[in-house]
Formats: structure tokens, sequence, C-alpha cells
């Protein structure tokens, strides 16, 4: 074997060397990375299930998943309301005042739910409308409600899973219509 040869061979090993280190390193860095976003996920459902563990008792558990979206539920705060309310934004803690005030008068005035007015909203037009215009005409029509676009998108594509609304796709446009019910009036 020439000098040459030997040089050019520890030259090869130095560079794939060099290219493994920097592999390992990239490697470990997107490790971390996923290791962050899953103490992460790890937080969010201990959460969850600390929820789940102080609704253990809900007399009406069917009603859990709506709730969540945009009434809060006060059947355990009323048991721990300062740890409760330490969780809870601002705009919660005024929206369980006023579920508190619901009751009281035995659900008689609860509010109708989110994904009901959205379909009502729906059945008003014959085109299909964006998930925007629809939240920007709830605000409009229930200054009382206030989902954010998440919550709404999220409400719009429950109610797809469920066959009661369509989705339309046009370009990046995402748009909904109400499924017509058969010999059934939608209002």
């Amino acid at each position: 074997m020439t000098s040459q040869s030997a040089a050019t061979l520890r030259s090869r090993y130095v560079a794939q060397a060099a290219s493994d280190l920097e592999e390992n390193r990239r490697r470990q860095q997107e490790l971390a990375e996923r290791i962050s976003v899953l103490k992460q996920e790890e937080a969010l459902l201990a959460d969850i299930l600390t929820l789940a563990e102080r609704y253990e008792g809900f007399a009406d558990a069917t009603r859990l998943p709506e709730q969540l979206q945009d009434e809060p539920s006060v059947a355990k705060t009323q048991q721990a309301p300062a740890k409760a309310a330490a969780r809870r934004p601002a705009s919660a803690k005024s929206a369980t005042a006023t579920q508190t005030a619901k009751v009281g008068a035995k659900g008689k005035s609860r509010q109708p739910l989110l994904g009901d007015l959205l379909a009502e909203l729906l059945g008003q037009y014959d085109e299909p409308r964006l998930a925007k215009e629809l939240r920007d005409e709830l605000l409009e029509k229930h200054p009382d409600r206030n989902p954010t676009p998440q919550v709404v998108r999220n409400t719009l594509e429950s109610l797809v899973a469920k066959g009661r609304i369509r989705r339309h796709k046009q370009q990046r446009s995402v748009m909904y219509t109400l499924v017509e019910q058969d010999g059934t009036d939608t209002d």
C-alpha cells in the first residue's frame, strides 16, 4: 500500500467519521425535541385524566364533550372552587357564574349547543359557507357566545363526521353546507 493510497483512505475515514458525528448530533437534536413534545403531551394527558376523575360522578356524562367546547360545568367546581378557579382563564370564570345560575334553574335555560346553532345558520343558505363567515354570523346573532375559530372548525368537522353537514373543498378553502334531511324539517 502506498503512502498516497493510505492518505486517501485515512481522509475517507475522517470524512465518514465527521459525517457520522454530524448525523448523530442531528438525531440527538430531533430526539430532544421529540422528548419535549412527549413531555408536553404527558402533561396534557395528566390534566385530562384529572378532569376525567373530577367528572367521574357527573350525572349526565353524555353532555361532557359539548360542555368542554364552550360551557364549563360547575358540578365539581362547587366542591373545590379555589382550585378550579385557579386553573380557568378569566373568560371561563365569568362563564362559570352564568352556568351556576343555569344549574340553579335546574337546566331550564340551557344554551343551545354550538353544533345546533351552526347547523341552524347553515340551513339559512343554499350555497356553501366558510367557517369564518359562520363564526362571524354566530358572534353577531349570539353575542353571549364567543367560540374561537378553532372551536367552530372542530364543531363543523364533528357535524361532518355525524353526517349532518357536508364539506366542500375549493382550492385551499373549506366550505360547509347543511345536508338535506329526507322528510324532516332542518330548522
